[in-house]
Formats: C-alpha cells, sequence, structure tokens
C-alpha cells in the first residue's frame, strides 16, 4: 500500500511538474525569437515588443480569477482547460499572418499559463501529503528554473534549424504531452462544500486593475499614457477592495490578507522577485558595459542563475520538511541579504569572480525562501481557497517581477547616467535598494512569526 501510495505520489508531481514547465518556457523561449519575427513580419521594435508584453499583462492579470475559478469547479478541471488552451493558442501563433495575430495568440496562451500558474501550487495539497508539501514545492521550483533557463538557448537552436514557427510547436506538443499525463496521473481533489457563486464584478475590477498597473510599468518610454494607466490601477484598487466588502462570495477573502503570516509572506514574495529580476534586467548592461564580456560569455553568466535556483530547489524543499518553513524562510532571506551587499561591493573589486559569486547568493537565497514560503501561506489555505491563495502568490510575484524590471532598471540607467563611473555606480545604486528590500522582508517574516507565536 505505502509502495502504490508513493508511485502515486511521484505520478502526480510529474504531471504538475510539466504544467508548472510550460508557463515559464513560455515567456523565456519566446523572448529569444523577438528579432526572426521583426524580420518575418517587417514589423518594429515596439511591435515585436508586444508578443512579450501581452503574454506578461493577460497572465498577470488574470491570475486571481483563474484561481479562484479552480476552487469553485475544480482544479483538475480547469487546469486541464488551461494547458488546453496554452496549447491552441500556440498552434494560432504558429500560422498567423501578422504580428498582430501572434500577439493576439500570445495574450490567449497568457489566459492559459495563468490557469496553470495558479493551480499547479495550489493543486499539491490535493495530490501530496502535508509533509512532504516542502519537497514538492522546491521540485515544481526547480522545474520553473530549468523552464527559464532552458528555454532561450533551446528556443535560439530550434529557430536556426527551423524558423521562428517551431518554438510554437515545441510549446504545443509539450502541452499536449502535459494534458496527458495530467488527465491520467494526476487525482481529482475530492469535491468539498463549493459555493457555486462567482464574484464577476470583483474578478472584472481586479483584471483592470492589476492590467493597467502592468501596462502602466512595461510601456516604454514613460508617458502621459503610463501616468493615467497608473491612475486607473490606483481607482481600480480602491473600487476592487470596495466590492469584495460588500460582496456576499468575494473573489478574496479580505479578512484573509489581514493574518501576519499571508500579507508578510505576499509582500516579501513580491520584494525579492524583484530583487531577482534585477539580475536579469541589469545584468547584461553591466556585464557588457563595465566588465566587457562579449555577448557569449554574457549569455553564459546569465545562465547561472536560474541554474542555480534549479540546482537549489529540491534540497530546499527538503529543507522545509525537515526544518520547518521558518527556519528555511530566514536562511534564504540572510543568504540574499549577502548576495545583495556583495553585489554592491564585490563586482568592483574582484570583477567577474565577485559578480558570479554575489549571484549565486541571491538565486539560492531566493530559491530557498520562495519554496519556504509557498510552503507556509498554502498549509495554512482553506481546502476552497487554494487556487486563490496560489493565484495571490503567483500575482505577488509577477508584481515583483514587473517592478525589478521596470524601476530597478530606470534607477540604474540614473546612477549610470550621472557619474563617471558609469554602469558601475548604476549596479551599486540598484544593490543598495535590494539590500533595503531584503531587510524590509526579514522584518516583514520576523514581525509575521512573532505574530503568530503571540497567538
Amino acid at each position: 500500500m505505502m509502495r502504490s501510495s508513493s508511485k502515486q505520489e511521484a505520478r502526480s508531481l510529474a504531471s504538475l511538474s510539466l504544467a508548472m514547465l510550460l508557463p515559464s518556457l513560455g515567456i523565456s523561449v519566446a523572448n529569444i525569437a523577438l528579432p526572426s519575427l521583426q524580420v518575418a513580419f517587417n514589423a518594429t521594435n515596439q511591435q515585436a515588443q508586444w508578443v512579450v508584453i501581452a503574454y506578461l499583462v493577460v497572465v498577470t492579470s488574470t491570475l486571481v480569477t483563474a484561481g479562484r475559478l479552480g476552487d469553485l469547479l475544480g482544479r483538475k478541471p480547469l487546469l486541464l482547460a488551461g494547458i488546453g488552451i496554452f496549447s491552441v493558442a500556440s498552434m494560432a501563433a504558429m500560422v498567423a499572418p501578422t504580428i498582430w495575430v501572434v500577439v493576439l495568440a500570445r495574450a490567449v496562451q497568457g489566459a492559459g499559463a495563468a490557469m496553470m500558474m495558479s493551480l499547479t501550487v495550489a493543486a499539491v495539497g490535493d495530490a501530496i501529503p502535508a509533509e512532504r508539501s516542502g519537497t514538492a514545492m522546491g521540485l515544481l521550483g526547480t522545474v520553473s528554473a530549468i523552464g527559464t533557463a532552458a528555454g532561450p538557448s533551446l528556443g535560439g537552436l530550434l529557430i536556426n534549424a527551423f524558423g521562428w514557427p517551431s518554438i510554437f510547436v515545441l510549446m504545443a506538443g509539450a502541452g499536449l504531452v502535459a494534458a496527458l499525463f495530467v488527465s491520467t496521473q494526476l487525482p481529482a481533489a475530492p469535491s468539498g462544500n463549493r459555493r457555486p457563486t462567482f464574484d464577476l464584478p470583483g474578478a472584472f475590477t481586479l483584471m483592470l486593475t492589476v492590467a493597467a498597473f502592468a501596462l502602466a510599468t512595461t510601456l516604454s518610454p514613460f508617458t502621459f499614457v503610463n501616468a493615467i494607466l497608473a491612475g486607473v490601477a490606483l481607482l481600480g484598487a480602491g473600487a476592487f477592495v470596495s466590492i469584495e466588502r460588500r460582496a456576499s462570495a468575494p473573489l478574496v477573502q479580505l479578512d484573509v490578507l489581514k493574518r501576519p503570516v499571508i500579507a508578510a509572506g505576499l509582500l516579501s514574495i513580491g520584494l525579492v522577485s524583484a530583487i531577482v529580476m534585477t539580475t536579469l534586467v541589469v545584468g547584461p548592461f553591466y556585464l557588457t558595459g563595465v566588465l566587457g564580456l562579449d555577448t557569449v560569455t554574457t549569455g553564459l553568466v546569465m545562465t547561472v542563475g536560474p541554474t542555480v535556483s534549479a540546482i537549489v530547489g529540491l534540497p530546499a524543499g527538503r529543507m522545509v520538511d525537515r526544518n520547518g518553513s521558518t527556519v528555511a524562510s530566514h536562511v534564504g532571506l540572510f543568504a540574499l541579504l549577502a548576495g545583495t551587499v556583495a553585489m554592491m561591493i564585490l563586482p568592483g573589486q574582484v570583477g567577474l569572480a565577485g559578480y558570479v559569486l554575489s549571484l549565486i547568493l541571491i538565486t539560492s537565497g531566493y530559491a530557498l525562501f520562495q519554496t519556504a514560503n509557498n510552503t507556509a501561506l498554502m498549509a495554512g489555505a482553506e481546502k476552497d481557497q487554494r487556487g486563490v491563495t496560489s493565484a495571490l502568490l503567483a500575482l505577488g510575484r509577477n508584481s515583483g517581477l514587473i517592478t525589478g524590471a521596470s524601476a530597478m532598471g530606470a534607477l540604474f540607467a540614473l546612477g549610470s547616467g550621472t557619474t563617471d563611473h558609469g554602469g558601475g555606480f548604476g549596479l551599486q545604486l540598484v544593490f543598495a535598494a535590494a539590500t533595503a528590500f531584503v531587510a524590509l522582508a526579514l522584518g516583514l517574516s520576523t514581525w509575521a512569526t512573532g505574530k503568530s507565536a503571540s497567538r
């Protein structure tokens, strides 16, 4: 019986891992195709960028809605629907006649990716015992990091051999394999007392709010349009809170967000995600402009972060299972803090070796914290709230990634353009801000732990 149960858990984890791989692959493998798409459709650079922006905005804005629908209608059926949408959209992009059809297909693909991102983590609680949930979360983090790391190189090989449509063939084929595994290997969650009412006004308002925020922070250069979008996001946030307080079956239980562990966890994952995105946005400019590396070497250095995350993910999960999420979370944050402080000092003192060492500390700390944080928040979620809790985690992470890409990139440019030290001072400036982010996350985590212990 024990062996049979272990085999079922392994099959469930394999199916969830495939579902987790697709969204990260959808981001990283498409980026490498932008120059080819620009040439194929005679598009401008700004038009080609919408292939990435459309996916990112739709994913971020539909996460919570997808998670809540999974809670109401069943996580396995909605997960399969998300894989199906992702795969069909990939096939549509493969035969697109114009760049804007590719953009539309990517937007639809983003809706499917949102279902997978929100429901894969939520489904861990349905398929894996609580005492091994940390290991499962670590494995999913590893798979996501592998998708991010492998996407550019795999996409580059495919495009070079078969042209840009081949990356969408890859995603469609991977989607079909994932659907087969999920449908046959993932057990359905036991049916509970699900409320059939869906908070449509709340869902629409939240999607509009998050979409406006995402567009305000991703559209470049900054113009009056960005300011209007930021205003819409602020007004939408206020309207969403008002709607949720009056709703009989709210999309998000606002009282849950008052719990210290959840509030601190969501804010902290946003803060540390912004730091990781900083390494991806600022890194290439510093490596080429200050350290003088060529493009190939820069690309190799940039793969260090995702590779370290992939290696650390599974051991991080086992550490969470053995020592608890609180200990693992603090260890991860202290590693992150050491990495951001090192990034301010070591690259300027010892060059590339200092940069790589700092990057290893940052990404390993992030992988450990993310695993611990996800495990803690999902362990405390009610069964009928796992989908929306998982979605809120993904929303916090994506919001941090977006903020890191925009705000930290602008801060680096400001620091690089105002001194004779160029990118060296810019790197110090952004990682001084990153150090403040980690310190704030540590403070939030300590506060939440103290509040929980006093109850």
